[in-house]
């Protein structure tokens, strides 16, 4: 059985690492890729051809920056989740556990109303940071939830 986990100092963000670096560092060859090729292309492409190529370059840029930016914010009050498309805000007593499957892209919290929420801000993909994250989280669900011992 593995060591319990205390619950770590607040405010805490977990946030993955490789997801960023390749998100951020795709999203900037893309957009140099599409500045270059704009001012490179054949002449046949006139000036609005190529600000359509940087704007679509900047446009998977910012689909970039959305899987780049997420992460789990938890302060005194609850957690604030980032994920690709949408922001959430919960207070500790509607968090009653979060679980996370290996094999699973990243962990689910378990709301009080119901609702089960993704947390992108912990990658699966990242197995040691992903499960002592969790451990982390699930240290501070206890703490601060509502959540049952055990």
């Amino acid at each position: 059985m593995p060591e319990p986990v205390s619950p770590p100092p607040l405010p805490v963000t977990w946030r993955p690492r490789r997801g960023r670096v390749v998100a951020y560092g795709f999203a900037a060859v893309i957009v140099l890729g599409a500045v270059v090729m704009a001012v490179f292309i054949a002449q046949p492409f006139k000036l609005p051809d190529r600000v359509a190529i940087v704007a679509f370059g900047c446009a998977v840029a910012w689909v970039l920056h959305l899987l780049g930016r997420v992460r789990v914010e938890a302060d005194e009050k609850g957690l604030t989740i980032v994920n690709a498309v949408r922001t959430q805000r919960v207070t500790w007593p509607e968090v009653l556990e979060v679980t996370m499957v290996v094999g699973d892209p990243w962990p689910r919290l378990d709301l009080s109303d119901g609702r089960t929420v993704g947390v992108m801000g912990i990658q699966g993909s990242e197995k040691a940071r992903a499960r002592q994250a969790t451990a982390e989280l699930r240290a501070l669900i206890r703490e601060r939830g509502e959540a049952p011992e055990g």
